[in-house]
C-alpha cells in the first residue's frame, strides 16, 4: 500500500544535469581499435537523477524542485526529462557552454568508467538561486559536484545560509573520491558543515573520515553533521545519529544491468521515506529498494510508466 495522509514536506535539490551516453560493453576495452558496445543517451546528473527518484517514488502529490544549469543545446529536453518525471525544474540555460556530457562506458559486471565535461553545470553560481524555492520545502539536498567549482561553491554556502535561515534541514552527496580529493577533504568538511545530514557511499566515507570501518566512519560523521547514512552498495547500508549507529540493513537482490545513478536513487528513496515520517531503518530499506531498481535499467533514472512506487511502497515505521 502507499503512503495516506497529508502531503509530505517538499525537496529541493540543487545539483547537476548531465546527458549521459552509456556505452555498456560485454567485452574488455581493446586499446586503438573498436570494441562492440550497446550505446544510449539518458538524461542525468547526480543531482537531477536524486530529483526524478524522488519524484517518481512520491508520486503525484510529491513536491520536489531542480535548481540546476543548463545549456541551450539540450536544456529544454532536460526540462521535458524532468517535468516527465514530477520534477519541477528551475533550470538556467547559459547561452555559451553545452548541458555537461559524461561518457560513461559500462563492463559486463555493471561497473562504470566515466568521462566527464562540466559544461554549464560547472558555472552554476549565486546568480541561479532563488529563494522563492525554499517556501514549503522540508529539505534541502546539495549534489557537492555544485560545491568543486568556485561559483558553485558560493551557491552552496548562500543555499546553505538561507536554508538555515528559514529552518530546513540541509543533506549533501559527497559525489564522488576524486573531485573531492581534488578540493580537499578538511575543505569539503568545512564548507558542508551547515548541512543536518551526509549520504556518502563506502569509499567517500572512508577518504572523508580515515575511519577502518563503515560503521566508524559513519559515527564520526555523525558526529560532525549530526545524522550520517553511509551507502554500501550490494551490501545495503547503515544509519548513525549523535555519534552511534542505529541502523543497518542488508542489500537487496537484484539484475545489475548498470550502476548509472544507483547512489542518487538509494538517497531519493531515504529522503522521500524520512520526509514522510520513516524511522532510519525503514528509511534506510526505501533507499535499498529505490537503488536496486535503478541497477536493473540502463541509465540513472526511473523509467516512465514503470511502477516503483507499487513495487516498492514506502511507510512510515
Amino acid at each position: 500500500m502507499t503512503h495516506a495522509g497529508p502531503p509530505a514536506p517538499g525537496l529541493l535539490v540543487v545539483g547537476d544535469v548531465v546527458t549521459d551516453v552509456v556505452a555498456l560493453h560485454g567485452a574488455p576495452l581493446a586499446p586503438g581499435t573498436d570494441t562492440a558496445a550497446e550505446i544510449v543517451l539518458r538524461p542525468g546528473g547526480s543531482g537531477a537523477n536524486t530529483a526524478a527518484w524522488a519524484a517518481h517514488l512520491a508520486g503525484p502529490d510529491g513536491d520536489v524542485r531542480l535548481l540546476a544549469r543548463v545549456g541551450r543545446d539540450t536544456g529544454e529536453w532536460h526540462a521535458d526529462e524532468l517535468r516527465r518525471t514530477g520534477v519541477r525544474p528551475h533550470l538556467t540555460v547559459d547561452p555559451g557552454h553545452p548541458t555537461a556530457v559524461v561518457i560513461a562506458m559500462v563492463d559486463a559486471t555493471g561497473e562504470r568508467t566515466m568521462l566527464t565535461n562540466r559544461g554549464a553545470g560547472g558555472r552554476i553560481s549565486p546568480d541561479d538561486w532563488d529563494v522563492s524555492l525554499l517556501p514549503g520545502a522540508g529539505l534541502l539536498h546539495l549534489s557537492a559536484y555544485t560545491m568543486f567549482a568556485e561559483p558553485g561553491l558560493r551557491l552552496a554556502r548562500l543555499a546553505m545560509a538561507q536554508a538555515a535561515a528559514a529552518g530546513v534541514r540541509v543533506s549533501v552527496d559527497p559525489a564522488s573520491t576524486g573531485p573531492l580529493r581534488e578540493f580537499g577533504v578538511e575543505r569539503f568538511l568545512a564548507e558542508s558543515a551547515g548541512a543536518d545530514l551526509i549520504i556518502p557511499n563506502l569509499d567517500e566515507a572512508l577518504l572523508l573520515t580515515g575511519a577502518p570501518t563503515p560503521g566508524r566512519a559513519a559515527e564520526i560523521l555523525s558526529e560532525r553533521y549530526g545524522t550520517a547514512v553511509v551507502k554500501l552498495g550490494p551490501q545495503g547500508a547503515l544509519a548513525a545519529t549523535g555519534g552511534r549507529v542505529v541502523a543497518t540493513v542488508e542489500g537487496i537482490r537484484a539484475e545489475v544491468v548498470d550502476t548509472t545513478g544507483a547512489g542518487d536513487a538509494f538517497a531519493a528513496g531515504y529522503l522521500t521515506a524520512s520526509l514522510r515520517g520513516a524511522g532510519e531503518e525503514a528509511a534506510l530499506r526505501a533507499g535499498c529498494r529505490a537503488g536496486a531498481a535503478c541497477v536493473a535499467l540502463v541509465g540513472g533514472r526511473p523509467r516512465y510508466g514503470l511502477e516503483v512506487n507499487r513495487l516498492y511502497p514506502i511507510h512510515a515505521d
